[in-house]
């Protein structure tokens, strides 16, 4: 389930379908002027050189429905800080984060009118970047580094339009992963329960174990490959895209063959149920009936099942997700971006730095409603994250996700929705013995070329 773990329920934010084309960074004419994506902006957005000027005037900043839950937490964060700039006002938009969400991005980007200040996942910044619609941070404030988890923010950068790495995100809360399981079902197919699996397809011969212990019963997992692909393939360390972006390359790896083979395996054998194949269903109801051993690796997961299967709850346990060939575990981090498009860009950058300090990280990531980390190395060092006594699943969970997290990178290969989904197809047509797993590896990597081509 670690394709979709982060939070769910805060964000649901759709991939961005931009193109460089006509866009990017360009110098100034003799009158300050500069274009930034295509629009006209300060000379002083884009280009080398800091960023100067004074924290003043009015900024937009929207966040992706938060504002239900978390109305008073981000309008202390606002008030705090036109309190500490009193010429400054912001004004929050909260996008429903609904199917149209990209649409309404790429329009308002193309518009010239995207948000001074923007939550956007790394789909997203990838685009915008590309585009040239946000700010150079690590050219226009080279300081911007100092609070985050190193790993994260060496990670944390997009390619613009020439190919280059660039910071133009600040990493800003993130989930973790980990194994959710239930200790009972494990015991009984003779699985130890303290002792987690270290690589993919050792997980994948303990849902063999379980298959032959249920005998259809229960099942080890769900079966539809869209919620591991890619993240199982990343945590193989499988590379899946040259380094242009241009091509998939996975099929070049033998496992990831072996990796399909293992799933056709595993559905056969009745490790998965049949009707889950096609389905977007996450484990959370089998789960919480006792019909899945394993959960969401989503560490949000854990609190779901503790307020509505407290009886499945006190049998989960909290475990590793298999670190494999990586050596480490990825963040999939939510982003404050700065739009190189803002009239206003000073006072932009320095609220999304206010926002995502370490002191306003620790304090929205302590919200009992809330099930995130955060990405600065000062908040996961607070005692709340370091200092966990209980050993009840979330404290675990949450004791485990701090720990990943100062060694995590957020280096993860981003598929679009077309080339994600023509992958997964093909891995089911295999699934069901439709195809060999080699073959539809090999028709998976012809199929999401093709579409990459279209994109390029």
């Amino acid at each position: 389930m670690r394709a979709r773990r982060l939070t769910r329920t805060l964000t649901c934010i759709a991939v961005l379908s931009l193109t460089a084309a006509g866009c990017g960074l360009s110098g100034g004419s003799d009158s300050g002027d500069a274009t930034a994506g295509g629009c006209k902006v300060d000379k002083g957005n884009v280009g080398s050189g800091k960023l100067s000027g004074e924290v003043k005037g009015k900024i937009t900043f929207q966040t992706t429905n938060l504002k239900k839950d978390f109305g008073s937490f981000f309008n202390g964060v606002i008030k705090a800080f036109e309190k500490a700039h009193p010429d400054t006002t912001v004004k929050w938009i909260d996008d429903p984060g609904d199917a149209t969400f990209g649409q309404r991005t790429v329009a308002d980007a193309q518009a010239c009118t995207l948000p001074d200040v923007i939550n956007v996942d790394s789909p997203t910044a990838t685009s915008l970047t590309k585009a040239g619609y946000l700010l150079n941070l690590g050219v226009k404030d080279p300081d911007a580094a100092g609070p985050f988890v190193p790993a994260f923010w060496k990670s944390s950068t997009m390619k613009d339009a020439s190919g280059t790495s660039v910071h133009s995100v600040l990493p800003w809360y993130t989930g973790g992963v980990v194994l959710t399981y239930n200790k009972d079902l494990l015991t009984k197919a003779g699985i130890d329960p303290a002792k987690p699996p270290t690589t993919m397809f050792g997980l994948f011969a303990d849902y063999e174990k379980i298959a032959k212990a249920a005998k259809g019963e229960y099942y080890a997992t769900m079966a539809n490959p869209v919620w591991r692909i890619p993240a199982d393939w990343d945590q193989m360390n499988i590379k899946m895209l040259s380094s242009d972006g241009k091509s998939a390359v996975f099929a070049d790896d033998p496992r990831t063959a072996e990796w399909v083979a293992w799933m056709a395996k595993l559905y056969k054998a009745g490790a998965m149920p049949k009707d889950s194949l096609s389905s977007n269903n996450d484990p959370s109801t089998l789960y919480g009936q006792g019909k899945v051993a394993y959960g969401s690796t989503n560490p949000s997961f854990v609190r779901f099942v503790k307020q509505n299967s407290p009886s499945i709850y006190a049998k989960t346990g909290v475990g590793q997700q298999p670190f494999d060939a990586l050596g480490h575990t990825t963040g999939a981090p939510q982003y404050i971006a700065a739009a190189a498009t803002s009239k206003n860009a000073p006072t932009a950058l320095a609220f999304a730095k206010f926002l995502t300090n370490a002191e306003n990280q620790t304090a929205w990531c302590k919200d009992p409603s809330v099930v995130i980390f955060p990405t600065t190395t000062a908040s996961l060092d607070d005692p709340f994250f370091q200092n966990v006594s209980g050993s009840d699943p979330f404290s675990e969970a949450r004791k485990l996700v701090a720990e990943q997290l100062k060694t995590a990178t957020a280096y993860q290969t981003n598929f679009s929705t077309a080339v994600q989904n023509a992958i997964v197809g093909q891995v089911q047509l295999a699934m069901q013995g439709k195809k060999s797993p080699a073959q539809a590896v090999k028709d998976a990597q012809a199929k999401a070329n093709e579409l990459l081509k279209q994109s390029s």
